[in-house]
Order: C-alpha cells, then sequence, then structure tokens
C-alpha cells in the first residue's frame, strides 16, 4: 500500500496535471446551452416557455452512448495518421465547440430564436463528443493507480470550466454584450487545443481476448461470398464497433450486479440533491445565502473532496475506497437531518453543505475511477459512455420521486430516509469486495 505521502505525490504527475486542461474545456460548453443561455434568452424577451423548451438541447448529454462508437473506431482522415486516434476527435469536436459557441454568440434570440435554438443544439452534440472522447482519453492516458487522481483533477478542471461559463460569462455579456461572452469562452477553448498538441497519444494495448473475438467475425464474414466486398467490411465493423462493447461487458462474471450497484450508489445522493434547495428556502435561507454559502463555498469544498478522493484511490485502491467514501457520503444526509431540526442557522449551513460536498466530491472522484476501470480500452469511448449514461439516467429517475416523499414527511424524517437510500448500493459493493476482491471486473485490456 502506498503512503499517503506517494498518494499525494500523484498529482504531480505531468499525465494528470493534463486532465484538469482537458476538464477545463469539458466544463466550459454545458451551462452556456443551459443556465447562462437561459439569462440571455430571458433578457431578449423570450417566453419561459420557450425558454423551458431550450433545456431539451442538453439531453445530447445523455444520448452521447448513441454515437459514441464512432469516436471509438472511426479514423479521421489525415488527422487520425497525424495524432491518433484519440487526439483527432478531441481536436476536431474542440473546433466544432468553437464554431458553435461563434455560432450561438452572433444568433439574434430576439427575432430570429430558430438559429439560437440550432447553434444551441449544434454546441450540446459537439461538446457531448469532446466528453466522450476526453473521457476515453483520461482512462487510456492514465495508469491505473492515477485513476482517482485523474478523476478528481477532471472534476476540479470541470468545475472551474463552469465557473467560467456561468459567472464569467455573464460578466463579459454585462460589460460588451452576449457575442462577445460567447466568444470569450470560445477564445478559453484554446486551452484544450494546446493541451492535447502538447500530448502524446495513449497507447491502447488491446488484450488477445479481444483480438481473438475480433478476428471470428472478419473470418466469418470472410466467408460469406455472396456478399461485396463493402457489405462485408461495413457489417464487420459494426460487429466489432456496436456488438463487441456490450458483449464485452456482459462477458464479466455477475454484470447485471455491477449495473444495478452502478444505478444504487448515489442514490440517497440523488434524493438529497433533487430537494435541496427547497429545504433551504422553505427553513428560512434566502437566495443570497443560498448562493453564497451553497454556490461558491460549496463548489470550493468539492473539489477538495474530489482531490480527497483522488488521493484515497491512489493509497487504498477503487473498491476499498469507494466503501469508505459511500459510508461518508451517506452520513452526510443525516447533517441535512440536524440542519433541519435546529432551522435556520448560518453557522450549521456553512457545516451542512461543507460536509456534503467534501463527501460528495470524495465519492464522485472514486465513483468516475470505478466506472474507469469498468473499461475495455479497445472500446473505452463506447463502454464509458454507456456506464455514465446508464449511471445518469437511474440518478434523474431515482431523484424523480423526492418530491412526492417531501411532500408527505417532515424534512428530518426525509434526509433520514435519503441517508438508508444508501444503504443498498453499500451491501450490494461489500458483497462485489468479498466475491471478487481484486477487482469487479476484467482490467482495461481484458
Amino acid at each position: 500500500m502506498k503512503s499517503w505521502a506517494d498518494a499525494f505525490r500523484v498529482y504531480l504527475d505531468r499525465r494528470v496535471l493534463t486532465i484538469v486542461f482537458l476538464g477545463f474545456t469539458s466544463g466550459l460548453p454545458l451551462l452556456l446551452v443551459y443556465s447562462t443561455l437561459s439569462a440571455w434568452l430571458l433578457e431578449a424577451g423570450v417566453t419561459k416557455t420557450a425558454i423551458g423548451l431550450f433545456s431539451l438541447a442538453s439531453i445530447a448529454y445523455g444520448l452521447k452512448f448513441l454515437w459514441s462508437p464512432l469516436v471509438d473506431q472511426m479514423r479521421l482522415p489525415l488527422l487520425t495518421r497525424w495524432l491518433g486516434q484519440r487526439r483527432s476527435w478531441i481536436l476536431v469536436s474542440q473546433c466544432a465547440v468553437i464554431a458553435a459557441m461563434f455560432g450561438l454568440g452572433a444568433s439574434e434570440p430576439a427575432t430570429d430564436l430558430w438559429w439560437t435554438a440550432m447553434w444551441a443544439v449544434v454546441l450540446a452534440f459537439a461538446s457531448a463528443t469532446q466528453d466522450i472522447v476526453i473521457d476515453a482519453f483520461r482512462i487510456e492516458y492514465l495508469d491505473e493507480d492515477q485513476q482517482g487522481a485523474g478523476a478528481g483533477n477532471l472534476v476540479l478542471g470541470y468545475r472551474i470550466g463552469m465557473v467560467a461559463a456561468g459567472g464569467g460569462a455573464l460578466i463579459v455579456a454585462d460589460a460588451f454584450g452576449w457575442f462577445w461572452a460567447y466568444a470569450a469562452m470560445a477564445a478559453l477553448m484554446g486551452v484544450g487545443i494546446v493541451t492535447v498538441l502538447l500530448s502524446p497519444e495513449p497507447a491502447r494495448a488491446v488484450s488477445a481476448e479481444t483480438e481473438e473475438r475480433e478476428g471470428r467475425v472478419i473470418a466469418f464474414m470472410a466467408q460469406r461470398t455472396h456478399l461485396s466486398q463493402t457489405l462485408q467490411n461495413s457489417m464487420a465493423w459494426m460487429y466489432r464497433s456496436v456488438v463487441c462493447p456490450f458483449a464485452d461487458f456482459m462477458a464479466r462474471p455477475n454484470w447485471i450486479m455491477i449495473l444495478l450497484f452502478i444505478a444504487l450508489y448515489k442514490y440517497g445522493d440523488a434524493l438529497l440533491g433533487v430537494m435541496a434547495n427547497p429545504f433551504y428556502l422553505e427553513i428560512g435561507f434566502s437566495l443570497t445565502e443560498i448562493g453564497v454559502v451553497s454556490k461558491f463555498f460549496g463548489v470550493i469544498m468539492t473539489l477538495v473532496g474530489a482531490l480527497m478522493g483522488g488521493v484515497m484511490v491512489a493509497r487504498w485502491g477503487i473498491m476499498k475506497s469507494l466503501l469508505v467514501c459511500g459510508v461518508l457520503q451517506a452520513a452526510s444526509n443525516l447533517v441535512f437531518a440536524v440542519q433541519a431540526a435546529v432551522g435556520y442557522s448560518l453557522p450549521m449551513l456553512v457545516v451542512t453543505i461543507g460536509v456534503e460536498n467534501i463527501t460528495g466530491g470524495m465519492g464522485t472522484a472514486a465513483f468516475v475511477a470505478y466506472l474507469s476501470s469498468l473499461c475495455n480500452v479497445a472500446y473505452t469511448a463506447t463502454q464509458y459512455a454507456l456506464v455514465s449514461s446508464f449511471m445518469a439516467q437511474a440518478r434523474i429517475l431515482f431523484s424523480a420521486g423526492g418530491g412526492w416523499l417531501a411532500d408527505n414527511v417532515d424534512w428530518v424524517t426525509y434526509f433520514i430516509i435519503s441517508t438508508a437510500a444508501a444503504i443498498p448500493g453499500l451491501a450490494l459493493l461489500v458483497w462485489m469486495m468479498r466475491r471478487y476482491p481484486a477487482r469487479p471486473g476484467p482490467a482495461p485490456g481484458g
């Protein structure tokens, strides 16, 4: 087991530091098609109904697994030979993000809302594509014992990018106008382009088992002499790019239990998050107090927690870190129960949000490292897009009943129930650790 000093030292590795800058460019576009765009639309006189419909543009982030096989397997003319599979796709997606930012910034929502909507959709899809390939790059670029630190740095960079695209873009817009706000965010994307050009292409050592699986289908298609060569190649590509990632994942022992764990691990956290702001308001906190403590202090604590989670993964490994972080994450919900019992108290709110965000950041870093460990490097982009989208959709589904629950119980009871909601995921984790002490599935590349 590594010492704590060695575990902290992992953040000084050049490859781990690289992930901060890629996380930054990954976090920049999100709010530009969400809350920042909503502020612009409201200022332009767009109806609230139309503003609400604009949130549909962000559906691309939940559907990114649909085109992740293209990112995984399709070579880009000239660029792939020059930069490699991952770096070429990152660069193309970043250029698409920049173009969409300029296009969106140059649109006039007050007079031609459809063009604004089109550019918002383009930006969301370009951004989701960038997320797909950055996640694949991160997993393949880092060693296994660096995945936790990489996840922590990804959260760090992502949050900084969101702050820039949220508060930063609003400040620029107020001073110079909305076009220059979006142009400034496009300029900041240069951070990611420079990072890509200065970083080497990650190695992708495909296992013998993977090569054998893909070789069987190539041999099978070669025997179909009645089919044209183009059709044979197309069918073989579809099998390798779409079927093989699923087949590989389902070849793991108890893969259904793995998916169930992914769905349940942050169940309690999902119930907490969906009703946090209504809770703050109902017990008497002002919007300013919530904003300062939750959005500023809370973000800082999340980053601290993410970095701590990365250190824990480097020292203890993924599974033990998942357990410790999961227990702390669940226990933080009880602090909200104390807050509910105390009522309005600003010092208590600082403690509550501090504890919740630190433990949430720790759990996120460990969980991202776990999801990364599930990926075979032959299909990294596809498999990570699948498991992360599955996790996000499960979180949305499980949190949907939070409002009904809050309507039918008091706040203390609500947060005790949200704590109990974490128990099934933790129990399943303990079972997995006992059943598969080393890891829950084949190693990346296996």
